[in-house]
């Protein structure tokens, strides 16, 4: 599976972009050139230079150090509502489509209510109920994608489980529970992975209005939603506090969005072909 990825120009890139990411998130205090948050009141906007690369904020703080820490936030919401999402909806998919029946109707029912909505407003709506933080905004991001999840492990679900060998083990005796874990989820999880690659990018965005709104995690711990917020009013004197995190977010997505389609090529033969 690696090896076929890193053929795959597009894939490789993306690999590359949420390696570094990743890299930025888990070794930001080593990475970072200076204290994210300690002012310069000697440096105020300064424009990006060697002493600061990315230039500094109204404050004084060095932007290439909060970017760096902002990828933080992003990566911990990006996983963690991800996988939240993947483990409530692929369950709620897999009962339903294995069950049928009212089962079936009253699951499904409700994610298509969930699905009705909007998912930033939705998204929105959940984090104003909740209050501005790094746990609900992952709440709020995870319920937006369970019923993503939950239809396609449905869909996959109806197929697989009228497959000779899920029928022979019903006709041995075997559980649901049993079938649906060992057999069913196997076979349903290479779209799960994709999808859930895909929604990483869609989670830092997510992500990022919230903060930008000031419904995300809040200061003084920096995102890039929230510095494209706080970038806002001097976009005039200091655009470059606007350019780097919104770079970040592009770079971020946009590895995300490669990696997930070269998992798509790889894991769907109809795809690949």
């Amino acid at each position: 599976m690696p090896g076929g990825l890193l053929r795959d120009p597009r894939a490789a890139a993306g690999l590359a972009i949420v390696a570094a990411v990743a890299l930025a998130a888990i070794a930001a205090p080593l990475l970072a050139p200076a204290d994210p948050d300690a002012p310069d009141f000697l440096a105020l906007m300064a424009p990006p230079s060697a002493a600061h690369l990315f230039g500094t904020d109204d404050l004084g703080r060095d932007v290439l150090s909060r970017v760096v820490f902002g990828a933080r936030a992003s990566v911990q919401v990006g996983l963690f509502s991800v996988a939240g999402a993947l483990a409530v909806g692929t369950l709620a998919g897999l009962v339903a489509g294995y069950a049928g029946r009212w089962t079936e109707a009253l699951i499904m029912r409700t994610m298509d209510v969930l699905f009705a909505f909007p998912s930033i407003l939705l998204a929105l709506v959940i984090s104003a109920v909740l209050g501005p933080s790094l746990p609900d905004a992952v709440l709020a991001i995870a319920v937006v994608n369970v019923p993503v999840f939950a239809r396609i492990a449905r869909a996959q679900t109806l197929l697989v489980r009228e497959l000779d060998f899920v029928v022979a083990q019903r006709g041995f005796g075997y559980g649901p529970g049993t079938i649906l874990l060992r057999t069913v989820l196997p076979n349903v999880m290479a779209p799960l992975v994709v999808q859930a690659s895909l929604l990483f990018a869609s989670a830092i965005i997510t992500e990022s209005y919230l903060s930008f709104l000031g419904l995300g995690v809040q200061p003084p711990t920096p995102t890039w939603g929230s510095m494209l917020r706080e970038a806002i009013g001097f976009l005039d004197q200091a655009p470059w506090l606007a350019w780097f995190p919104g770079a970040a977010i592009f770079a971020a997505v946009l590895g995300f969005n490669l990696l997930g389609d070269g998992l798509r090529d790889r894991l769907d033969p109809r795809d690949a072909a």
